[in-house]
């Protein structure tokens, strides 16, 4: 299932501490920072240098302005001009639980550990739920990822081990391989708030 085609242009959302925006040239440098940060990059197969992160980021940017939804680049006014992305994306693999749309996020190391992911991503459900009117939101990792997990977690999404499969993107015995499937329904959307920092 897809979001309803958004013809308009991208819509920004702002939090307490954040913007979600449409993409800008000067994220690329900072972007391509964290794409190439072994820590950032635990749980991804690879780093990505610099001319795959740039294509990364312009491939968002002109979906989010193609569709009014995607990736958006996240900012903390006052703080960093770019921090993260965190957004929608329909899963670029067939599995079980396909077709779905899936939230995601990747957070720039200096900013880990004050709630920003778990503040963006609420942003995004609201979104997700109300405007584009969506019954499910997924997310999934590698098993080994608790810091992922734990913001799934705090956004009320549910864990079943009947739901954990092997990624397709991944070869066989790949310590990345089994991921773990969380799901939200519009139904069970808990409140969030969105300065929660545990």
């Amino acid at each position: 299932m897809k979001p309803p085609h958004a013809p308009t242009k991208p819509i920004d959302l702002t939090t307490r501490r954040l913007r979600l925006r449409a993409w800008r040239d000067e994220d690329l440098e900072p972007f391509a920072a964290m794409n190439a940060d072994a820590r950032v990059m635990e749980f991804f197969p690879r780093l990505l240098n610099r001319g795959e992160s740039d294509g990364f980021a312009r491939r968002a940017g002109a979906e989010l302005k193609e569709r009014g939804f995607g990736l958006w680049a996240v900012e903390a006014p006052g703080e960093a001009p770019f921090i993260s992305y965190v957004g929608l994306l329909d899963p670029y693999f067939r599995a079980h639980f396909t077709p779905a749309i899936e939230i995601g996020w990747r957070l720039a190391f200096d900013h880990w550990g004050q709630g920003y992911a778990t503040e963006a991503a609420s942003a995004v459900l609201d979104l997700a739920f109300g405007r584009f009117a969506l019954t499910e939101i997924v997310s999934y990792t590698s098993h080994h990822n608790r810091r992922s997990r734990r913001v799934m977690e705090r956004l009320g999404m549910r864990h079943s081990q009947s739901d954990d499969f092997d990624h397709p993107g991944l070869p066989a015995g790949h310590p990345l391989q089994r991921h773990v499937l969380y799901r939200l329904n519009a139904t069970d959307r808990p409140f969030v708030d969105p300065s929660a920092r545990r």
